[in-house]
């Protein structure tokens, strides 16, 4: 439930750890969809929720009932499913109930995925409990949302090597993903710009050339994403 409440994922405001020790602590929640059924009565019977704490997190948690699917499938928690590897497959199949169907072959064809987390996707949708939570969400009109990716650096793909001085990685593959491009975590064939900040790690560097990707600095980078 941290996980699924996380910046990450849902970022559901004031579900911070605490809070969700209390609920779970408190019987209130068994499943991360049992969140949605919370009600101002029973958070006031807790004595860590006054009135006004209360009210802030059921509309936190209202506020989260069209999150977009990319958010919800990493908020799900699937094995060797990230941040990256959420959004490509919400790029692919679009919906949940698409990905619930999916192959292993349909997976593998997916850029970025191969066999362990094409495996690791299929046995949670094989699971049952994982089906009746599914279900459970869509009875309490939680419904994720596609929106096809866009902005000024869709189908371009960055790594970054080496410390940033502006920002921190995940800040800068935030903002790469804000825009439309991918933030990869290694240098394949599709890189499009291999971003070398201090302490450059000389094996990225050493695919980069031989991938022909091109290789910026943290400068570059911050022009990219001003321009776009």
């Amino acid at each position: 439930l941290k996980h699924f409440a996380s910046k990450g994922a849902l970022d559901i405001d004031t579900l911070g750890e605490k809070n969700v020790e209390a609920l779970v602590d408190a019987g209130l929640v068994h499943d991360l969809a049992d969140i949605y059924t919370l009600d101002e009565g029973r958070l006031l019977a807790l004595d860590r929720f006054a009135k006004i704490s209360a009210r802030k997190l059921l509309a936190a948690i209202a506020e989260k009932k069209q999150p977009p699917l990319e958010r919800f499938i990493y908020g799900l928690g699937i094995r060797h499913v990230g941040v990256q590897t959420a959004i490509d497959l919400t790029n692919q199949f679009e919906s949940i109930e698409r990905l619930a169907r999916a192959t292993i072959d349909d997976l593998r064809a997916v850029d970025g995925i191969g066999e362990v987390v094409a495996e690791s996707v299929v046995a949670w949708f094989a699971d049952e409990d994982n089906l009746a939570l599914l279900e459970k969400f869509a009875q309490l009109g939680v419904v994720p949302q596609f929106e096809k990716k866009s902005g000024a650096l869709v189908g371009s793909n960055f790594v970054i090597t080496g410390s940033l001085s502006s920002m921190s990685r995940d800040q800068a593959a935030e903002r790469i993903r804000a825009l439309g491009g991918t933030f990869q975590s290694a240098v394949v064939k599709d890189t499009t710009y291999l971003v070398a900040g201090g302490k450059v790690g000389a094996s990225k560097l050493a695919k980069a050339e031989k991938y022909g990707t091109q290789v910026i600095d943290e400068t570059m980078l911050i022009e990219l994403l001003e321009k776009a």
